[in-house]
Formats: C-alpha cells, structure tokens, sequence
C-alpha cells in the first residue's frame, strides 16, 4: 500500500514524525486574526500560548494581547494582516482598529522591547 503513495507524500508524514523535534511547524500561511460580527470581534490565534481568544476589537484586552504578540516578535506580521484587511474589508473599520493599536504603542519599539 506504501508503494501507491507519492515520494513527496511519504517524505512530508516522515517530517512530520521528527523524533525530540519541539517547537512549531507551520505550513502555509498563518492567520493570527479571524474577523467576526462586521470586524466589532475578532478570534486572535496566539502562538505563543497555543490558544484562539475571542476578543471584541476595541477592548483593551485585544490591545493587550497584541502587545504580547508583538512583544515576541509578531508584531510585523500582525500590522500587515490587519492592514490586509483594512484593504480587503474597508466597510469593517480595521483602518480604525490599526490606528487605535498604532496610538496605544502595540507595533511601536518600545512594546516589542518590552
């Protein structure tokens, strides 16, 4: 039965069983922000802690979040999904969310330093 599946198929399953391997592996591209009711929530993937939040946009813990996010090096990517969907989404106000996080220092050098 092995025999019928690709080389490349068998070699991603052999990848996948690395023995002592820790750490994540990521295939694809990862979303950290899954946009709900018109943009007003969000679910915010969090790699750091492995858990989905629900969190409404303009709170201070979605704030809160983020900076911890961007303090561990997520923070780049994090400004360009939200600008992705402020570009994608504009009827949804993420050009305000991206203010308000860019005016609470969430993407500044010293959150990250933090």
């Amino acid at each position: 039965m092995a025999a019928n599946t690709s080389k490349t198929a068998r070699a991603s399953v052999k990848a996948g069983q690395g023995k002592g391997t820790a750490g994540l592996s990521v295939l694809g591209e990862f979303k950290y922000l899954i946009p709900l009711n018109g943009g007003k929530h969000v679910y915010l993937r969090n790699l750091t802690t492995g858990k989905t939040l629900h969190l409404a946009t303009g709170s201070e813990a979605f704030t809160e979040a983020l900076k911890g996010l961007a303090a561990a090096g997520h923070g780049e990517k994090l400004k360009a999904e939200i600008e992705g969907l402020a570009a994608k989404l504009p009827e949804q106000g993420w050009d305000t969310t991206l203010k308000n996080l860019e005016e609470a220092g969430v993407f500044s050098a010293e959150a990250v330093a933090a």
